[in-house]
């Protein structure tokens, strides 16, 4: 028994050092890679921070359910990324969440800015070009109405379109909303964006898709009003110049070209010669924002499909900043009452949790820093419950560990065989119990939408670092201190000695005594 301890102590001494030089490496490289990846600063979340965050949800009609497709979801992200870093917004996130026909599209956007990229993104942006065959007055009108009844007759319009645009009311918001899901080669009913008049409009003939580029400008005559000038492709030219050509020859308000934008009238200018150049001017009162928000929206295309605007959180900056000093301090408190609970329950052994802990932590810290650059992670406060809740699962760990060694040392063997024999029992459920809280934390990452996303991603990354330390760093200085002889005397304060087994028997002077 004696040979066989001491031909495994070497070994396992050998073992000890190359685990433990091997967590020194790892901490090394992580630490020169923060210093040269300039990641010196955590990314906060909006909730730490301050900003805006919106929820886009796809909308269903009747019939249209497939067309609510991941890669049409994949496209839309695309297009509102695009869109938000045209405006210079640093930072800013747009993802997809969810599965199938639930599958969201979260923009998180912090700063002052956000409400206005939040009222731009969510635009479908379908541009398209109609011809205007009947234009009224924005209330409504009797069906029979002598102007408006010649005027459909004359277009060959069916009654169901004439009773749609008599009834229609354009001074109520409601119906100047836009929908951006009109069909393109049928006739619309549409209000003016302002609700200062109402058109019924021809199918298109010049779509947004055929835009090459678009850009804000300020009329340089007079100084003021600002536009948005379009420039077209090849097909795009010719079909505005046939157009434009067609409706010239023609009486008002036929020779007028309605620019739609989402299903609403931007403006329609009357053409009275044809535009054969490839380019276009879209006016109507914009100022500087508006048509620059306007000009970046079309540069980047329509998206694929309408959104409905969800959840619209706005947190200020010094909301912000509470509820981070909230979490730390919250995390702090958790972190010292672990380590005093091992100092006091174990004493000496305690120490080995306090400095498994202080590395788990220094290793989390600075996959946090570099994580933030590498892939955009930012910490959010329910990532910061995720990690409190991991200090629990680290410790946990170590309890484990420790009273499979002190269990050992109770049945008589000695403290550096205890070591080695109260690993092996212990390992497996270290192993096991925390495969568990990958598997939660990986099935919720992957379900779940919003900070409960950030919470398991926390979670889940503490618990691979939890393995990490006690496999290369916690058992290894258990060994080494169970070589020194404070430990392995079994003194007081070392957290083996018999008084903390309780394996203390009574004296047999006391019994005579008595």
């Amino acid at each position: 028994m004696s040979t066989s301890s001491s031909t495994r102590s070497p070994k396992s001494a050998s073992k000890s050092g190359r685990n433990l030089a091997i967590v020194a490496v790892v901490f090394l490289a992580l630490l020169a890679a923060v210093f040269i990846q300039g990641a010196t600063a955590v990314r906060l979340g909006l909730d730490l921070r301050g900003g805006t965050s919106v929820t886009l949800q796809p909308r269903i009609t009747q019939g249209e359910t497939g067309k609510v497709t991941n890669a049409a979801i994949d496209q839309a992200v695309s297009i509102i990324r695009q869109r938000v870093n045209s405006l210079g917004v640093a930072e800013s996130e747009v993802t997809a969440q969810g599965s199938g026909v639930n599958r969201q599209i979260v923009i998180s956007v912090p700063g002052d800015t956000g409400r206005r990229v939040v009222d731009l993104v969510g635009q479908t942006a379908e541009l398209r070009f109609r011809q205007v065959l009947v234009s009224g007055a924005p209330t409504p009108v009797s069906a029979t109405d002598t102007a408006t009844a010649a005027a459909i007759t004359a277009s060959g319009l069916s009654p169901a379109v004439g009773k749609k645009f008599a009834s229609l009311d354009c001074t109520q918001p409601v119906n100047r909303q836009g929908t951006g899901s009109d069909v393109a080669t049928e006739p619309i009913v549409a209000c003016d964006r302002g609700g200062n008049g109402k058109y019924i409009l021809a199918g298109a003939e010049v779509l947004g898709r055929q835009v090459s580029k678009a850009s804000a400008a300020i009329n340089q005559s007079s100084g003021s009003g600002w536009y948005v000038l379009l420039n077209f492709n090849n097909d795009g030219t010719k079909a505005f110049a046939d157009l434009t050509t067609r409706v010239t020859k023609l009486t008002p308000p036929l020779n007028e070209v309605a620019i739609v934008l989402d299903g609403l009238v931007v403006s329609a200018p009357r053409i009275n010669e044809p535009i054969t150049a490839g380019n276009a001017q879209i006016t109507g009162s914009f100022g500087q924002v508006e048509a620059e928000d306007l000009a970046n929206v079309l540069k980047y295309g329509a998206l694929p499909l309408a959104f409905d605007r969800g959840e619209v959180q706005q947190i200020s900056p010094t909301l912000g900043a509470d509820q981070l000093r909230a979490g730390l301090l919250a995390g702090f408190l958790g972190l010292g009452l672990v380590l005093l609970y091992s100092l006091l329950y174990y004493r000496g052994l305690g120490l080995v949790s306090v400095g498994s802990l202080i590395v788990a932590g220094s290793l989390t810290y600075l996959l946090i820093l570099l994580l933030g650059k590498w892939i955009g992670f930012t910490l959010t406060l329910a990532g910061i419950a995720g990690a409190i809740v991991a200090i629990g699962i680290t410790a946990d760990s170590f309890i484990v560990y420790f009273e499979r060694v002190r269990d050992e040392v109770r049945e008589g063997r000695s403290l550096r065989s205890a070591v080695e024999t109260g690993w092996v029992r212990a390992r497996r459920t270290i192993i096991v119990a925390d495969f568990v809280s990958i598997i939660a934390s990986a099935l919720l990452y992957l379900l779940a939408v919003g900070g409960v996303r950030g919470f398991a991603f926390t979670l889940g990354l503490t618990t691979l670092i939890d393995l990490f330390v006690v496999f290369l760093f916690t058992k290894p200085i258990v060994v080494v201190l169970a070589k020194l002889n404070f430990y392995s005397s079994g003194h007081t304060l070392s957290g083996v000695s018999s008084k903390s087994l309780g394996v203390i028997t009574t004296p047999l002077t006391s019994e005579k005594g008595a």
